[in-house]
């Protein structure tokens, strides 16, 4: 396989619904003080994808984000991207190969170059559930890694220990009327919704200068659940990002629930082409039987819908309906919205520098986690 790769300015990035592969989202991460790259690629269709022949190409890009280890050593990574996925047997090349490209515009110091991939898991089809219906998961890493790397050169492909973001999220079809939206949910999710109107909550966009409001609920949910807390100027950035002037702007909503006047819950939505995104989201402990909740995801859905949006990113659930996972809770509620579930491939390690790549794997066990333990 050969790759034709192309640095370029983060504001050229092509317009995604994947948010995380925006100019936008370089602003963010801007913001927050991570380098951020963009690089154009092509490659013959054909080597992609099975049964394809001719001579076509693939023209597409990337966003790729440096993150400091230490004093001495970084990584580069690639959130949920790219987005370019080929046929599963061409996949471990077409990253091989992309890796060793990218290999040139990175520093010498980079351990390896982390794919946060949104691709659709090779174990995701339906001899993969059981007689229930629910997810049996991948199997042992190994496994994996032998799937990946099959037909590489290198074998470089390392299954990361955990995950960056979500590996398994909803989609909601938006392109349905709002009453087949409505249909489509478990009946308990329509009658919250339903509840919450009853109960006079009421949902309104905020501002940046709101952002004391969102942050006092957020910091509440963390305590409640055990999370770890972001600063404040993590989100504001979020707000602040400005990239309305390059190829691939998003828009943010900031969402408040409330009651009476006082705050019950908030959320962030993210519109992005035909895609609207729940990125986080936050309640209070008070009048959780208004149902807040579920008046804000409706609000953000057929907000969502208002912009142009075909699709509902729920963004985060557990695997299945294993009472253990941390996130079954989510889970829970958001498979009561309809959609469909989907998994993806998940963070996937390509090693530039074996004989260090260690240090990047204590470095991840030291760092603080989504969920304290």
């Amino acid at each position: 396989m050969n790759i034709d790769l192309e640095k370029k300015e983060t504001r050229d990035i092509l317009g995604t619904s994947i948010v995380q592969q925006t100019a936008f989202w370089s602003e963010v991460k801007a913001h927050q003080g991570l380098t951020s790259k963009a690089f154009d690629f092509k490659v013959k269709s054909r080597e992609l994808y099975t049964n394809v022949g001719g001579y076509s190409y693939t023209n597409a890009d990337l966003l790729l984000l440096q993150k400091p280890l230490n004093s001495e050593y970084c990584m580069a990574y690639v959130p949920y991207g790219p987005e370019t996925e080929p046929s599963e047997e061409n996949q471990g090349n077409f990253l091989e190969e992309l890796s060793e490209t990218l290999r040139s515009y990175l520093p010498k110091n980079c351990i390896a170059i982390r794919y946060d991939l949104n691709w659709r898991s090779h174990w995701g089809g339906e001899d993969n559930y059981d007689e229930l219906g629910i997810w049996n998961g991948p199997p042992e890493k190994q496994y994996q890694e032998f799937q990946l790397n099959y037909g590489t050169i290198n074998w470089n492909l390392r299954k990361c220990n955990s995950d960056i973001l979500p590996a398994t999220t909803i989609y909601l079809d938006l392109s349905l009327p709002e009453e087949d939206i409505l249909m489509r949910m478990k009946h308990k999710t329509r009658y919250n919704i339903r509840l919450a109107e009853k109960k006079g909550v009421k949902v309104r966009r905020a501002g940046i200068d709101q952002i004391s409001i969102w942050y006092k609920l957020y910091k509440e949910t963390a305590l409640r659940n055990g999370l770890y807390i972001n600063d404040v100027e993590y989100f504001t950035s979020v707000l602040s990002a400005k990239a309305d002037d390059t190829s691939s702007p998003a828009k943010v909503e900031l969402l408040i629930a409330e009651h009476d006047g006082e705050p019950l819950a908030a959320i962030f939505l993210v519109l992005s082409e035909h895609r609207g995104t729940y990125l986080y989201g936050a309640s209070s402990s008070e009048k959780r039987n208004y149902m807040p909740t579920y008046s804000l995801q409706w609000e953000a859905i057929k907000i969502a819908k208002e912009y142009g949006c075909t699709e509902y990113d729920m963004f985060g659930v557990s695997p299945g309906p294993d009472h253990s996972h941390p996130m079954y809770g989510l889970y829970q509620f958001k498979t009561g919205f309809g959609g469909e579930l989907f998994h993806h491939l998940g963070c996937w390690d390509y090693l530039l520098d074996e004989k260090n790549y260690p240090l990047l794997q204590i470095s991840e066990m030291q760092a603080q986690g989504y969920y304290l333990s």
